[in-house]
């Protein structure tokens, strides 16, 4: 049997969910945001699993580090081309761990490249410089 999981990451918890090729929910539970503890959910479905679609925006890195290192196989969402719920009336951090997992199962998922962990540094420090400039530029005109 072929499994789907689909984690939604927040700050402090993460929406762990792990479906089947039916899109039954075979587990699903928020955790704290602790690598051992995901890992030890995780670890008797992963003979099985296909992938974990994570969800974030800002807080990834330690995760999906962890996870890649343990073997799962990592796909990191594109939430900017993730289209959500139409019609439907409630989404919560259940419904979108579901969705992305369901998404992955499907083949459809859109994905953000996962840069390599030794260059993060620099690729960090340049957009925080750009972002730098920018105020300072949006400052000085307003003067």
């Amino acid at each position: 049997m072929k499994l789907y999981g689909g984690i939604d990451l927040h700050s402090n918890n993460a929406v762990v969910t792990v479906i089947d090729e039916n899109d039954k929910i075979v587990y699903r539970k928020r955790l704290l945001c602790q690598l051992s503890i995901i890992l030890d959910v995780l670890r008797p479905y992963q003979p099985m699993l296909v992938g974990i679609a994570i969800e974030s925006t800002f807080n990834w890195y330690w995760l999906v580090d962890g996870l890649e290192q343990q073997n799962y196989s990592v796909h990191l969402v594109n939430t900017a081309a993730v289209k959500q719920y139409e019609g439907l009336k409630h989404g919560d951090d259940n419904s979108d761990a579901l969705w992305l997992a369901h998404l992955l199962r499907l083949g459809i998922l859109p994905t953000g490249y996962i840069y390599p962990k030794e260059k993060r540094a620099v690729r960090d420090l340049a957009r925080k410089r750009s972002q730098l400039v920018q105020q300072r530029t949006t400052h000085v005109l307003s003067i």
